[in-house]
């Protein structure tokens, strides 16, 4: 996928794509900033496009599109990874492909666009990035970890375990990591995260759901 932004001060591009481990200055305020961008031009694009949905409904549509591993695909998609700057300790542990540092690294790049451009262009920017992805989210009303209990009950399994595993980052921008295991009707365990422990949940049952379809699909 073809980068929709030119940058007039390639520095700060650069900055975005500088993770702390390579020192001073970084993108971690960046993407501080830029979490805060993306969020509010997300719910403006879901409160466009789902007049008749609720509060919590378009929480948890936001959720399924700014989660870490959802951004990490738009990342990579990007070929951010290959433009990363990372310290010789994340290079040579393949810190180019972990999915926490490619979904920081654009969130950072999304606050480099406004602080290159201006608002209209760093909306712009991430309407067309996420314009295809909004209209592929189901109009589902029920949040994954209801539909993955109604699911495991219905077929008179046992409900899923949820297991906070890791906490990350400082006060102001912690990532929670949370796995979501189901024993029938097969063993799968999934990692989710999210800026609260209950969208990491919310995330590993959206994972576990989606392995459980795809074993449906292929029987």
């Amino acid at each position: 996928m073809q980068f929709p932004y030119h940058f007039r001060d390639p520095s700060l591009a650069e900055l975005a794509l500088t993770h702390r481990s390579a020192g001073k200055p970084n993108n971690e305020r960046m993407e501080f900033l830029g979490d805060a961008l993306l969020g509010a031009i997300i719910a403006e694009m879901l409160y466009e496009t789902h007049p008749k949905a609720a509060e919590g409904d378009m929480s948890r549509l936001r959720a399924q599109l700014v989660n870490g591993q959802a951004l990490a695909v738009v990342a990579r998609e990007l070929e951010l990874g290959d433009q990363l700057k990372l310290g010789s300790g994340e290079l040579k542990s393949g810190g180019f492909r972990r999915d926490s540092i490619l979904a920081d690294a654009f969130e950072a790049l999304i606050a480099a666009i406004y602080l290159d451009g201006g608002f209209d262009a760093c909306r712009t920017t991430v309407r067309t990035l996420f314009a295809e992805r909004l209209a592929a989210l189901p109009h589902a009303s029920k949040d994954a970890k209801t539909r993955l209990q109604e699911w495991l009950q219905g077929q008179g399994l046992p409900l899923p375990q949820y297991e906070l595993v890791a906490t990350e980052g400082e006060e102001h921008a912690r990532i929670f990591e949370v796995h979501c295991m189901v024993s029938q009707p097969m063993t799968v365990t999934e990692s989710g995260r999210g800026s609260s422990r209950r969208l990491a949940e919310q995330d590993a049952a959206e994972m576990v759901l989606s392995r459980l379809a795809g074993v449906q699909e292929g029987q």
